[in-house]
Order: C-alpha cells, then sequence, then structure tokens
C-alpha cells in the first residue's frame, strides 16, 4: 500500500517496528521528579557514549527536566505494565505512592526496571512537534533481569522465554535460550 505520509499512516507503517519500553526521568527546577513513559530510545555513539530519546516539546514532563540538564533512561521489564500506566496517563500523580531512589547523576531511579542509563543533557534538536534529545551516557545501571517490555504495532507486547526441544530451562543453559515474539 502506497500513499501520502498522513499521521495515521506513518502512525500504521512505523508500528511494524518494535521499540523497547522506557520511562524517562528528571528533576524540575523546584526539585519535583517528573518522568514520562518513552519508546523513542536509541543508542548513538560508544566514543563518546551518547544515547537519544525523542519527546513531544508540548508534554509536560520533558520541558521541566530540561531545566536542570540531567535525566535517567529507565528500561522496562515485561511486567511492569503498572509503570506505564502511571508514567504514560495524563494524571499529574506518577510518584505519588511510588518508591524511588535519586540518582547522583541522572533522575529517579524506578524500582525492578531491568537497566537504568543516567545523562546529561548534551544536544537538544527539534523535529516537529518532537524534540530529539542527546544525552551524554555519565553512568550505566544494571538492574533487574528479565524480559524486555516491547512496543509493537501500538500496543505493549512481551517476549517469551524459548529453550532448544527437550530441554527445561536448567538444562538448556543461559547460552542456548532465546527470545522470541509469542
Amino acid at each position: 500500500m502506497t500513499g501520502q505520509p498522513t499521521p495515521a499512516r506513518m502512525r500504521h507503517a512505523l508500528g511494524h517496528f518494535a521499540t523497547g519500553v522506557t520511562v524517562v526521568t528528571g528533576f524540575a527546577a523546584d526539585g519535583a521528579p517528573v518522568g514520562f513513559a518513552c519508546q523513542s530510545f536509541a543508542s548513538v555513539s560508544l566514543h563518546p557514549p551518547l544515547v537519544l530519546f525523542c519527546a513531544d516539546h508540548r508534554g509536560r514532563s520533558w520541558p521541566r527536566m530540561r531545566e536542570q540538564g540531567r535525566f535517567t533512561v529507565n528500561v522496562l521489564r515485561h511486567d511492569q505494565r503498572e509503570l506505564i500506566a502511571r508514567f504514560g496517563s495524563s494524571d499529574g500523580a506518577r510518584f505519588e505512592g511510588l518508591e524511588w531512589v535519586r540518582s547522583e547523576h541522572g533522575g529517579p531511579s524506578l524500582p525492578g526496571v531491568l537497566m537504568r542509563v543516567h545523562c546529561s543533557v548534551e544536544q537538544v534538536h527539534v523535529a516537529g512537534d518532537h524534540d530529539v534529545v542527546v544525552g551524554r551516557v555519565l553512568d550505566l545501571e544494571d538492574g533487574e533481569s528479565g524480559r524486555p517490555m516491547l512496543f509493537y504495532r501500538g500496543r505493549l507486547t512481551v517476549t517469551e522465554r524459548r529453550t532448544p526441544t527437550g530441554l527445561d530451562d536448567s538444562e538448556a543453559g543461559a547460552e542456548a535460550m532465546d527470545d522470541y515474539w509469542g
């Protein structure tokens, strides 16, 4: 199917590309924690260590954390839908009742995530209705083990653990296991 790249066609076509799901966190000028769900996150460079994310520059959280120049990307596990519900909504109570830790390098570190990337803002490029934010990686932090949460065709999707035929997890070993689309 071909046609002009309308917003609806863009959403449909680009929805065929699976992405990981993150929550980008930081602090506002008044010290309040802020954050938002984000599936537009990628590695940019190893030397120097750079990553990027895209954020709606009209949103509530990104403009508030931009002023501080630091952020943390919290990479979500497949079973953290509660965090997506919390940070993907327009409700302002994203941190209420949530146990989080203040990172020395970036923003709030959320509990139970796969990993965290703590960054300083290196560059911001306006691109249509979003900002492309390039961050210099200050610290990398391993979190819990598990499978990633993914966003595919407009829905949250999870990977399923698969082992070679006839072996259970204990017999197969970590190297032999393969994550795949379930």
